[in-house]
């Protein structure tokens, strides 16, 4: 079998590393049953699902009626600035507090798209500030820091 698609090939064995991962990794939790799951039973069956789906991913990259396709040059500052957007964000969560951490993550990684805004940044920052406290702070009753400490709010 002759790889046509690499794009895909890869993305495939990528999907395939991280659900085994997860799957093994939820091992080390009490699984439980169906009726009555554990903590690793969700997280277990979702790694097993995503390595099904990475393999097939994978698998029919290398079938004769695959798009032919190449991998383009992999970007690093993409990375760095994603990564670098969430370590910053979780590190000063606690510090600022999740209104303008969630807004600062959300600003900052848009830094990485190749057509960054900062008005379409910026909305999208608002509106998520706002979905994490509609569903993590008022839905799920999480206590979180929501200014920064220093205001003593």
């Amino acid at each position: 079998m002759q790889l046509r698609n690499k794009q895909d090939f890869w993305s495939g064995i990528m999907f395939v590393v991280v659900g085994a991962g997860f799957a093994l990794g939820a091992t080390n939790y009490s699984m439980g049953t169906a009726a009555r799951m554990g903590p690793g039973y969700f997280p277990f069956w979702l790694g097993v699902c995503l390595t099904i789906l990475g393999a097939i991913v994978a698998l029919t990259s290398m079938l004769p009626s695959a798009e032919k396709s190449e991998m383009e040059k992999f970007d690093w500052k993409i990375t760095i600035v994603i990564i670098g957007a969430v370590a910053l964000c979780g590190s000063v969560l606690d510090f600022l507090g999740v209104y303008i951490s969630v807004f600062l993550l959300v600003f900052l990684s848009s830094m990485a798209s190749h057509v960054f805004s900062w008005k379409v940044a910026a909305a999208n920052g608002l509106f998520l500030v706002l979905f994490v406290w509609l569903a993590f702070i008022k839905g799920l009753g999480l206590i979180f820091p929501l200014w920064p400490t220093f205001l003593g709010t």
